[in-house]
């Protein structure tokens, strides 16, 4: 039996995940992508296929000295938050693309609540 790479089993933990994760243009979905040195983040209307806000750590106004730590993250999650914000939405649906919900995933996603996307979800979940 031929065994499968890193990338073959994460290409099908994504498919699996985006048959239920899917963005509106009420409610898009911000999909996660990182990789070893940079960390990326798309806000995405799957209704009209359209990439509404972007950021990442290539750019070089969020490059920093590195792009692959919890500082980068928490960066690209403030600005996507704001980018987001400015383009008037407020709730969107989390795609962390099969990544573990820890470091800088994680990272990324409290700094996106914490500069203003889903606020009544954190709201809704504390009360409970």
């Amino acid at each position: 039996m031929a065994q499968k790479s890193r990338t073959e089993i994460r290409r099908g933990v994504r498919s699996r995940i985006r048959k239920k994760v899917r963005g509106s243009a009420e409610r898009p979905r911000l999909a996660v992508y990182r990789s070893l040195n940079h960390i990326y983040a798309q806000v995405i209307d799957d209704e009209s296929g359209k990439t509404i806000v972007t950021a990442s750590t290539v750019e070089k106004d969020l490059a920093g000295t590195s792009g692959g730590n919890v500082e980068a993250a928490t960066r690209v999650g403030k600005a996507i938050a704001e980018r987001a914000m400015a383009a008037g939405i407020s709730t969107v649906v989390f795609d962390r693309g099969g990544y573990v919900f820890h470091g800088r995933v994680k990272a990324l996603i409290e700094a996106s609540r914490a500069g203003g996307l889903n606020q009544g979800e954190a709201k809704a979940a504390s009360a409970e």
